[in-house]
């Protein structure tokens, strides 16, 4: 190679070597960040695209629902006045609301862990730290 002599193992010194060593594992450091983070955008342009896609699922299925609404009013006002009609579906619709929300909010309750064995070995922690304080 033109430029200068060029360093054999047996010429380089241990300070060399281990700044080549850290040179590289630097470079290689910086190299699985850059790949990490490529793989990351990519799969929250994933997970983006999915969540589009539920989006649209949930305006598809309230235009369902509001459909089978008013069918439900059209074929009851064949055996009674359209607004009793309204009334009962629309009670219906505030009765399924109320099982839900009750669900949910039981549900959401149950997700809150305690947290027993964080909350010991946090005291237990403590107690150890006020006993080296002691010390």
């Amino acid at each position: 190679m033109a430029g200068g002599p060029v360093d054999t193992d047996e010429q380089r010194s241990l300070g060399d070597i281990v700044g080549d060593i850290a040179t590289d594992l630097t470079t290689l450091i910086k190299q699985e960040l850059e790949l990490a983070k490529t793989e990351a955008k990519d799969a929250a342009v994933k997970a983006g695209k999915g969540a589009g896609m539920f989006g649209g699922a949930g305006v598809a299925a309230l235009l369902m629902l509001i459909s089978l609404t008013l069918t439900l009013i059209w074929l009851l006002d064949g055996w009674m006045p359209r607004e009793v009609a309204a009334l009962i579906v629309t009670v219906v619709w505030a009765v399924i609301a109320g099982v839900l929300a009750l669900r949910g909010r039981t549900e959401i309750k149950q997700m809150n862990p305690p947290l027993e064995t964080t909350q010991k070995t946090l005291k237990e922690d403590v107690q150890w730290a006020k006993a080296q304080k002691n010390s």
